[in-house]
């Protein structure tokens, strides 16, 4: 075995992410769903609901380079999770989706976000709490 006798002063890291791009598309041709409903709980006027966005890959496997099945969808999950732009579209979604649903603009809005894949589809759920 050759002994080193120099070393290098960098390390190298690869990282992956969603292309902006991709995220772009995703987010514009995602299936919305919404329900929830405003109401008066301890003299504060709130909303209670829920937003699910579905990105169903083989739908857009004309547009996209990648595989569109299972094992693309669960790596795209994972790399959504660890995406703060990500988080910063779903909650704008989200507070979107409150107005929408509630009829009034929130002036407070807190979310719970889940991401999972099922089959070749991506699931993000939104537990929403809306204070006006």
């Amino acid at each position: 075995m050759a002994r080193a006798t120099r070393i290098g002063l960098f390390e190298r890291e690869v990282r992956e992410r969603p292309a902006r791009a991709a995220l772009d598309l995703l987010f514009a041709r995602a299936e919305v769903i919404s329900e929830g409903q405003r109401s008066q709980r301890g003299g504060r006027d709130a909303y209670f609901g829920s937003t699910m966005l579905t990105f169903d890959l083989p739908e857009l496997s004309v547009l996209l380079r990648d595989a569109c099945d299972a094992a693309t969808a669960v790596r795209l999950a994972a790399l959504l999770e660890d995406d703060a732009s990500v988080a910063k579209r779903v909650q704008e979604l989200a507070k979107r989706e409150a107005a929408r649903v509630s009829g009034a603009t929130p002036r407070e809005v807190s979310t719970h976000v889940a991401i999972r894949a099922q089959g070749a589809k991506v699931f993000i759920d939104v537990d929403v709490e809306a204070s006006f």
